[in-house]
This record gives structure tokens, sequence and C-alpha cells, in this order.
């Protein structure tokens, strides 16, 4: 088995993260977003991996290298941003023929029972019941539990099953052969080539496919869901191994959070639901519901929801103040 991992994203709404990291090298929960994937693939025992980098790919192939060297990890790269079923069918000359495919989106994190549905023995797709299917590629199923039919973001949805991002292919030359064919013929949806067409392709041509269902689908596309999966892979984290928060001196730590060990913490108010990554450095602060990432510094200022990025330095006032009776001051 083969994992396929597309990380060639742009990330425009995560701006200006961004512009100076992949979308899947931004921290959440003390690693990057594609270290938490990567390391439920080495939980089940893939090793055998091909990204597919495009903006600041080289950032990715380094961070694998350095944090995974156990990976075989291949890289093809999408100059083009041509849809998810172009990036796939890049992939055909390092990973036709060697076995069953799993394509997993990089830029966001699951909870599924994935071992599970490596042991079925058809092709699987992984979906969730959402309240409105029409911004996803939807399956449709028939009376046996098999998928009977795959739309993009059909405008009539016949059912609330959207396609989540995890794929299991047991045809792998069946998939390349329907991407061969949408590519030739031109065949695009919403201007671009996409994979749930040739999974259609695929099921017209008579590969049976069955469903897994996913139950955590944590989007890490804009600030407000980053900070929202950061809180909820802490809550996690904190039931499942709950942990003394670690001392520091002068120091509050509000559990859940992720405090790196080689992150300074110094006379501040830290937690709950708050990340700091290794190198960085809290002064006389309070942080609530925030990511901190590598080597950033941050002082003498109130912080909530909010993400600060590598090596940045953000510097508030402190204030000395002599107040009398009936006062009224406004920092606004």
């Amino acid at each position: 088995m083969i994992a396929i991992i597309p990380v060639a994203g742009v990330g425009t709404r995560l701006r200006p993260h961004t512009h100076t990291a992949p979308k899947v090298l931004l921290h959440v929960a003390g690693k990057p977003i594609l270290g938490h994937i990567l390391d439920e693939l080495l939980e089940l025992g893939v090793t055998e991996t091909v990204f597919i980098v495009g903006h600041l790919g080289q950032m990715v192939e380094q961070y694998v290298a350095t944090s995974y060297p156990m990976l075989n990890a291949r890289f093809v790269e999408q100059e083009e941003r041509k849809g998810l079923g172009h990036a796939i069918w890049l992939t055909r000359p390092v990973a036709d023929g060697r076995g069953p495919l799993l394509i997993i989106l990089g830029d966001t994190i699951f909870q599924a029972d994935l071992r599970g549905a490596l042991n079925n023995h058809e092709s699987v797709i992984g979906v969730k019941e959402v309240a409105d299917p029409r911004r996803f590629g939807v399956v449709e199923m028939d009376a046996d539990g098999h998928v009977s039919g795959l739309v993009e973001k059909p405008e009539h949805p016949k059912t609330n099953l959207a396609i989540v991002g995890i794929y299991l292919i047991r045809e792998p030359d069946v998939l390349f052969d329907c991407l061969d064919q949408l590519i030739r013929e031109d065949r695009r949806t919403s201007g671009e080539y996409q994979l749930t067409d040739a999974l259609a392709l695929m099921l017209r041509r008579g590969v049976r496919m069955k469903t897994f269902t996913v139950n955590g689908w944590l989007d890490c596309g804009k600030p407000e869901t980053m900070l929202e999966t950061n809180r909820l892979l802490l809550e996690e984290k904190e039931r499942q191994t709950p942990v003394m928060p670690e001392y520091f001196p002068e120091s509050i730590v509000l559990a859940p959070v992720s405090i790196s060990p080689g992150a300074k913490i110094e006379r501040s108010i830290i937690g709950p639901y708050v990340s700091v990554s290794d190198g960085a450095r809290v002064r006389n602060s309070i942080v609530s519901n925030s990511i901190i990432s590598e080597n950033a510094e941050v002082s003498n200022i109130i912080l909530d929801s909010s993400i600060i990025s590598n090596n940045a330095r953000l510097k508030g006032h402190r204030s000395r103040l002599n107040v009398g009776d009936s006062s009224e001051i406004s920092f606004e």
C-alpha cells in the first residue's frame, strides 16, 4: 500500500501565515497539520508515501526528511492547480503498480477508524453527514450498502453524505485510466479535474465501493476553524492522557494546553486552549485560545483567539498607574 498525500494548496484564506509557509506546516495542537496525519499513517504501518507539492513545496520536503526520515517519501510537483483529480493523475509514474492507494488530504485532520477501513477488501470512501452537502462531493448508496453514485457539488443532492478526503482505492490501475480519460477528454467540473468524477467513472466500469464513517472532520482552512481544531485536539488529548501542566515560575498554566519543551513562559497566564511551539517565548502576558508558533515572542499583552506565526514579535505596553477614587481609564 502507498499513501498519496496532496499538499499543494496555497491556503489563501490563511494569509498572511501562508505567505511564508505552506498551509500544511502551520502548527495546531503542538505540531504541524501534516504531522498529525503522518503520525496516524505510521501507527497504521504505512511508510510508502507520495506527496504532491506546490506552493513552497521545498519546505514540505525538508520537514518530511527531517521529522519523518523513516518514511520512504517521494515528491511530485503540481505546477498548475488543475484540481485534485489532476494532482492524483500526476503520481501515476511513481504510484501505479505499487498496490492499493490510500489517498488522504494533507491539510485536514480526520478522526476515523482507518485501520478498520483498511481491512475492507473493496475500495472505500470516507464520508460524513453534513447539513449542507451542496458544497461537497456527495455519495449515493444502493440498498446493499454499496456506492451507487458520486456527484461533485450537486445542486439537488440526494443524500447528505459528504466525501471528506480519505479514499482507499484497491483498483489503482482503473483509477488512473479514468483520470487519463478525464484529462484526455478535458472533462472538468467547476473548471478543474475532479477526483469525484474519476471515481464515478470507476463505478460505471463495474468497480464496487463502500463507505466508512469519519467521526471527526477538523478543518484548518481559516483562522477561526484552525483555532477550533486546536481547541478540539487539546481537549481530546486531555481526555486520553490527562497530565498536570508543566510548572513555570511566576506563571499560571490552565489546561488543556500544549507547551513545547523548548518554549519559555515568564510571569504569564497561559490557557486554556493554547499551543506554544518550540523556541517561542511568552512574557508578562495573558494568552488564551491561541497558537504561538516557533520562535515567536509575545510580551506585555493580552491575547485571545489569535495565531502568531514563526519568528513574529508581538509587544504591548506595560503601564504603571496611580488611580484615585471614582476614576475611569480606558485603553480601547
